[in-house]
This record gives C-alpha cells, sequence and structure tokens, in this order.
C-alpha cells in the first residue's frame, strides 16, 4: 500500500557523464520521475548535468541544475522541504551524496527520509568489512579478505593471502582506484591510489579469485518480503576483468539448472537480509569446476546491469523499484508489458541478448589498452538475437567502429602468431576479434581456452561464425 506520509521526494541524479556513470542514470532517473508522478508525488530533481531527458522541465515537477554537492542540496532541502530522498537512482554518485547529507546532519535536521536503501543497506553494502560480515551471518561465502586503511596493513594483509591479490577501494565507481597486484611494488601502488579514491579511505585486499566464471542476478524486494529475480546474466570473459569492461550474455548460458537455483536462492537471501527495498544487483564468481562460489558484491542501486537487464526483459527496474520505495508492493504494481500480471511474476527470455562495452581507444589511442578491475569503457551496445550467434554479430556491427561482423568483412588485420597469443593472453578491446582470427587460422578451442579463461561454449559459438565465414567462402568459389 502506497504510504501516506510522502508527498515530497528529492531524486538525486548522477552529475557528469564519467567512465564507469553514463546515461543508463538518466534512464533510470527519468523513470523514477515519471513513477513517483503517476502516483501523485511531487518530484524534485537534482542533478548538474543539462544534457539529460530527466533534466527537461517536463520530466520532474521540480528541476534543479546545481551541483551534486551536500551545501548544495541543502539549500534546495531547506526550499522545498521533501519528506524523502531517493538516492538510487543517481549511481555511484547519488549514493555518496546522500551518505554525506547523512554524515553532515542534514537529513535529520530536516527530517528527511532514504528510500530504497536505507542509511545502514549503503554502509553495509558499500563498507566491505561490514558487508563480509553482513554475509558471513547468512552463512554465504566471500572471498579471504582484509579492510585496510593504510599500506602497511595491506602489506600484513599480503603476507597471510598470498599474491596475487584483488585491491578494491570502498565507495567508488567503476572500480575507479582498484586493480591487481602481483608484488609488492604493485600492492604499494594500487593501495595508495585506492585509499585516496575511497570516500571512507578504506580498501579492501582480496583472495585472487581470477580466471573463476562471473555471474550477475538482478533482483527486485518490496517492504512486505516479496523477491523476484528479473534476470540472470553470464559475463563472457572471467574474473579479473570488471564486469563493465565484459561481454555480458543474458540469460546465463553455462549454468547447470542446480548451480542456477543455487546462485539465485543465495540472491534472495542477500536482499531480503540486506533489507533493500526495490532492486540490487548482486554478483558471483563461480569455480571453473561449478563446485564453489563466491558473493563479490552487491548494488543497492540501480546500475548499468540494472538497465541491461530493464531492456533485455521489457521489465521496467527503476519504475517499479521508485513505487516499491513508496510503500507499494510488487502484487500491487502492473506489469507494463502485459497490462494484467503484476510485477511479482518473474519475466522469462526465450531469445539471447549480448552486451558488449565500447571503448574511446580510436580516440585516445597512447592510452593502456589492456582490460582489468577498473573501467576504461564508456558505454555500450545490445543487441537480441533466437541464438548466441545471431546476437553477437548484431551488437559488433552495432558498436560504430566499422565493423561488420567478427570475421570475413574486409577488415581483418593479420596479426602474427606471437600477437594472438599475446592479446588473447592479455586482454584488450581487440580479444573477441583475435579469438576469431585464431579459429580462422586453425588454432584450438582448448589452446584458446587455455589461454583466454573464457569458457569453451562461447569458444565454440564463435568458432560456428568462422565455420560459416569458410563454407561460404568455399560456395562463392563454386558459383
Amino acid at each position: 500500500m502506497k504510504r501516506k506520509d510522502i508527498n515530497k521526494v528529492m531524486i538525486l541524479g548522477s552529475g557528469p557523464i564519467v567512465i564507469g556513470q553514463a546515461a543508463e542514470f538518466d534512464f533510470s532517473g527519468s523513470q523514477a520521475c515519471k513513477s513517483l508522478r503517476e502516483e501523485g508525488i511531487y518530484t524534485i530533481l537534482v542533478n548538474s548535468n543539462p544534457a539529460t531527458i530527466q533534466t527537461d522541465t517536463n520530466i520532474a515537477d521540480k528541476v534543479y541544475l546545481e551541483p551534486l554537492h551536500p551545501k548544495i542540496v541543502e539549500k534546495i532541502i531547506e526550499k522545498e522541504r521533501p519528506d524523502a530522498i531517493l538516492p538510487t537512482m543517481g549511481g555511484q554518485t547519488g549514493l555518496n551524496l546522500a551518505m554525506d547529507l547523512h554524515r553532515m546532519g542534514i537529513l535529520d535536521k530536516y527530517g528527511v527520509e532514504l528510500l530504497g536503501s536505507k542509511v545502514e543497506v549503503i554502509e553495509t553494502s558499500e563498507d566491505r568489512e561490514l558487508f563480509n560480515k553482513a554475509m558471513e551471518e547468512i552463512g554465504e561465502p566471500v572471498t579471504k579478505s582484509h579492510a585496510v586503511h593504510s599500506v602497511e596493513e595491506a602489506l600484513n594483509a599480503v603476507a597471510e593471502l598470498g599474491y596475487p591479490v584483488i585491491v578494491r577501494p570502498a565507495f567508488t565507481l567503476g572500480g575507479s582506484g582498484g586493480g591487481i597486484a602481483h608484488n609488492e611494488e604493485e600492492l604499494r601502488e594500487i593501495t595508495e591510489k585506492g585509499l585516496n579514491y575511497s570516500l571512507i579511505n578504506q580498501v579492501l585486499i582480496d583472495e585472487s579469485v581470477l580466471g573463476w566464471k562471473e555471474y550477475e542476478y538482478e533482483v527486485m524486494r518490496d517492504a512486505k518480503d516479496n523477491c523476484i529475480v528479473v534476470c540472470n546474466m553470464e559475463n563472457m570473459d572471467p574474473m579479473g576483468i570488471h564486469t563493465g569492461e565484459s561481454i555480458v550474455v543474458a540469460p546465463s548460458q553455462t549454468l547447470s539448472d542446480e548451480v542456477h537455483q543455487r546462485l539465485r536462492n543465495a540472491a534472495l537471501k542477500i536482499i531480503k537480509h540486506l533489507r533493500i527495498e526495490g532492486g540490487c544487483n548482486v554478483q558471483f564468481a563461480v569455480s571453473k569446476d561449478m563446485t564453489e562460489y563466491r558473493v563479490i558484491e552487491v548494488n543497492p542501486r540501480v546500475s548499468r546491469s540494472s538497465a541491461l537487464a530493464s531492456k533485455a526483459t521489457g521489465y521496467p527496474i527503476a519504475k517499479i523499484a521508485s513505487k516499491i520505495a513508496i510503500g507499494m508492493t510488487l502484487d500491487e504494481i502492473k506489469n507494463d508489458v502485459t497490462k494484467e500480471t503484476p510485477a511479482s511474476f518473474e519475466p522469462t527470455l526465450d531469445y539471447v541478448v549480448v552486451k558488449i562495452p565500447r571503448w574511446p581507444f580510436d580516440k585516445f589511442r597512447t592510452v593502456d589498452k589492456h582490460l582489468g578491475t577498473s573501467m576504461k569503457s564508456t558505454g555500450e551496445v545490445m543487441a537480441i538475437g533466437r541464438t548466441l550467434e545471431e546476437a553477437l554479430q548484431k551488437a559488433i556491427r552495432s558498436l560504430d567502429i566499422g565493423r561488420y561482423g567478427l570475421i570475413g568483412d574486409g577488415k581483418d588485420i593479420n596479426h602474427s602468431n606471437e600477437t594472438i597469443n599475446n592479446i588473447l593472453k592479455n586482454p584488450t578491446d581487440e580479444r573477441l576479434f583475435v579469438i576469431a582470427e585464431a579459429l580462422d587460422k586453425g588454432w584450438t578451442v582448448s589452446e584458446i581456452c587455455e589461454l583466454t579463461g573464457i569458457d569453451e561454449f562461447f569458444i565454440k559459438k564463435i568458432k560456428n561464425i568462422v565455420d560459416t565465414k569458410k563454407e561460404l567462402e568455399v560456395l562463392s568459389k563454386l558459383i
């Protein structure tokens, strides 16, 4: 039931488009404004980016094009007197700003409530030490790790964990300031940078799960503890490459039903324990033999993956999360697609969706093109097909890089075997095309799997495209 005590809601935007936080939050913020206004809520949008749909005056009741700074937002709160703030539609920027308002006592001063993700939820999800403790409480496995606040503490942590380790700063965006340390020199450099990036001067030193498979579950929950899984997704790239840098496929392609049910149940258990009202994204690492898994992180907000899941399934995550934030339940909200079934029905996919990141290396040619735990992509494309091969080819054509497919479009580059080997081992934005080139030159599926860590299912799918190209070449000679 919609709460009667909330009549005015402030929605925090995500500010300027930056790497790791782009147009997906304009999409989410716009949906949130529309959704709340449908319920008679007066909406106040605060965002500093004029090049967004959400800052058009017809999207919200009141729009403030102002810096996303707590002192500025306090003045707007003082003037508008909102009942609540919805911080989950503005990415990491929105969450961090909400936490600043809380720590400075501004929310308490004006009696403003946080909707969707409460202060405790944000702290638990973003503070790596609290998050690990929360997972232990419900028996969900996480990587062995140590939360540290100095380089010296990081060195002590590695003495127990051993190299390599993953360095992950708290309260940052797109893996900013993080990385993989293989030795003391790299550890010192990455930790120092991570501590500077972190909002609370904290980084987590994680044991390595490099090479494990990565899966994501987009989950929704309402205040009455009704939960659904909107979509599950699989990263084609193994752990070690940020999910925003990875090719993502929905639904997951290589999960057995048994492992899928384990991850699904874990995702639902996590969102219930954290008491998130709305949507969240749960990321898992799964061992290659599928016998073990680890909970990597939870995003208690809409994310890049949420936008993908929304478009892939037709389930408007941001819109429904906004209605849940004001007290409505999943069974009360109508599904936009069917117009009949409630939002508590889980969507199903009878097609394949592929997301491929778009990197700006054509403009920044001197930048290191190697992919890792920090995001470098500035956007992505999505394609839908009846098969993975079809969706993959369509996505490549959508990238606007002058390619019409994986191979055979007249733009293939002839690399040496040494270069192919290097790119397969140390991924760059070219690796997908180099995999196709290697298969075309006779490299085996197992050789490529060994070098890339990519599941052989995906390599075989790429081989199908390469084999079709060879068949067409033979046919063209016969005509």
